[in-house]
């Protein structure tokens, strides 16, 4: 904070937009056939996930009913 009592908010903010557009110059950027291809990945897993965890919810429900009716 000491840095912006110094300069002044606008400079400092200018100064900092500008480094951070530098640095994001420097970046290394996927390409877009490598930023499909793990996007589709993620979503692959997540609907993999969420049916497991459906079957498995279904499967607890199943068995718990199945033992409420053995106990009563």
């Amino acid at each position: 904070m000491e840095q912006i009592s110094k300069k002044g908010l606008i400079p400092w903010t200018i100064g900092y937009v500008k480094d951070a557009k530098a640095e994001l110059g420097k970046v290394s950027w996927p390409s877009k056939k490598t930023t499909v291809k793990y996007a589709l990945l993620v979503i692959g897993v997540s609907v993999a996930l969420a049916a497991f965890f459906i079957g498995f919810d279904w499967v607890l429900a199943f068995g718990l009913e199945a033992l409420i009716k053995l106990v009563s």
